[in-house]
């Protein structure tokens, strides 16, 4: 009698509590594009127009404070991290700095008239976005066992499309709102989906896996620093000051990993320059369209609305990129290395500052241009911030051992606040005769850094971390000896 065929396997599917968590992505990336891309026209219109009558003056300083709140924003995953890391877990941080997110959607909608009050709403957005944005990504992660492995990377794919759909129909609405309901209700509809954020991710309480906080590491990057500068005995055989900290016990691990930050570094020097441009799309660009011409047939734009263009561009050309463009560079005997993209993203920015900055021209000359002439520097823009930001954490990561890996996640949120910072100090300093003058700076600024970037990328030496492919091989901490595989030139 024949057998009876053995059944399929079962296909893997994701734990079922990923979906409190993606549900809570969505309704928080919403929540946040939602006021973050009207801030500067509500500075601009509403709670600065009494106080600082002139126009140009508002302008400068309603950018001043959209860039010292994102700075805000990408400085307090330190804290966010370290308090999760040290004392209360993932999701008790989640949990607790999404009700002082919650508070400060509230203080912007109540307080849309008092400046006292809605910076101390911002303040709590920052808090509270920034304090749970290394925490609820690893807590993803943490939901994964060896069994269904497989499926991170999925999730993970997921995840990012999420946060550009929250961003999209933030950008698409939010800016309507204002216009036609005015601030309380702008900003009280993404603090609504900020407690309904909050809320699913609390219903699905009893089905997560909450990894303990593990407390002060020993072998900490910061420690290891401090061991070097300030060794207790001397080390035979140092090649390099970070040898130093073996007379502390650090392990070569350790060692070796806060060296592999040290060269990322190197890397991320330049990068600060490319997230001043990158979010100046939603202050200088929206102060910009605000002289177009908004008028799109019959309907009226938003001078916010256009930056839904940047999520949805993103959604099209990450598969685009993937799946066309550099396969077929690949072909054609192109090594599409992942500093060469970040090198070209760089380049590809300045070109949209260029565009920007023509348009700008025109209004200067007198000319009304159509709010649809942004819609070219948005694409080379986003094109930009795909060769560059998508590549470069990506990189930055395969250089660093596993325990160097959050501290490679606080110095690119870093990045982003030194960028920021950058901008608010050009605003505040306000050295340039008119907008294009500074467009023209910036366009500049990308490019010299550009070049910088290209010969420290030239002079880098790429040397992967591997997982061990079987029991006894390796770990991944060990650095692949010079001459083998996991070490060549990334340009």
């Amino acid at each position: 009698m024949a057998s009876t065929p053995a059944a399929a396997p079962a296909p893997e599917r994701y734990p079922p509590q990923i979906k409190y968590i993606i549900g809570n992505e969505a309704c928080e990336r919403f929540s946040f594009y939602g006021m973050r891309n009207i801030l500067t026209v509500f500075l601009i219109q509403y709670l600065l127009l009494n106080e600082v009558p002139n126009e140009v003056a508002r302008q400068t300083a309603a950018k001043a404070v959209f860039h010292d709140f994102v700075s805000l924003v990408y400085l307090f995953p330190l804290l966010g991290g370290f308090i999760a890391d040290r004392f209360f877990g993932k999701y008790r941080t989640i949990l607790w700095l999404s009700l002082l997110y919650c508070v400060g959607h509230l203080l912007l909608a109540v307080f849309d008239d008092n400046r006292q009050g809605f910076y101390a709403g911002l303040f709590l957005i920052a808090l509270g976005s920034g304090g749970i944005k290394p925490c609820v990504s690893a807590f993803v992660g943490d939901q994964f066992t060896e069994q269904n492995k497989g499926l991170v990377k999925g999730v993970f794919g997921l995840f990012y499309w999420i946060i550009n759909f929250g961003s999209f129909f933030a950008s698409l609405f939010i800016p309507l709102t204002l216009r036609n309901l005015g601030p309380a209700w702008a900003f009280g509809i993404p603090g609504v989906l900020m407690f309904i954020a909050t809320v699913i991710f609390w219903v699905g309480r009893r089905h997560y896996t909450d990894v303990p906080p593990t407390g002060a590491n020993p072998h900490s990057f910061l420690k290891v620093v401090r061991d070097a500068l300030f060794p207790k005995q001397p080390v035979a055989g140092a090649t390099s000051w970070l040898d130093k900290a073996a007379s502390a016990g650090h392990p070569t691990e350790a060692i070796e990993g806060t060296k592999a930050v040290f060269r990322i570094m190197g890397i991320f020097a330049m990068i600060p320059v490319f997230w001043a441009l990158f979010d100046q799309k939603a202050s200088t660009w929206v102060v910009q369209a605000t002289k177009l011409d908004l008028m799109v047939g019959s309907f009226e734009l938003a001078p916010s609305q256009l930056q839904a263009l940047n999520p949805l561009m993103v959604m099209l050309l990450i598969p685009l990129n993937s799946f066309v463009v550099f396969p077929l560079l690949e072909r054609r005997g192109i090594q599409v290395t992942p500093l060469r993209r970040m090198a070209a993203g760089m380049f590809i920015a300045g070109f949209s500052y260029i565009l920007v900055a023509l348009i700008q021209l025109s209004l200067d000359g007198g000319n009304t241009p159509s709010v649809l002439w942004q819609a070219a520097p948005y694409l080379v823009l986003t094109l930009a911030e795909v060769l560059v930001s998508a590549t470069g954490l990506e990189f930055a990561y395969s250089q660093a051992p596993r325990e160097m890996k959050g501290t490679i996640m606080s110095l690119w949120s870093l990045c982003v606040t030194v960028g920021n910072q950058l901008v608010s100090l050009v605003a505040r300093l306000n050295v340039f005769e008119g907008m294009a003058a500074t467009l023209f700076f910036y366009a500049g600024l990308i490019f010299v850094a550009a070049i910088v970037f290209a010969f420290i990328a030239s002079r880098y030496t790429v040397r992967d971390y591997y997982m061990p492919a079987t029991p006894g091989a390796p770990s991944e901490h060990a650095l692949p000896p010079p001459g083998s595989v996991g070490e060549k030139k990334a340009l």
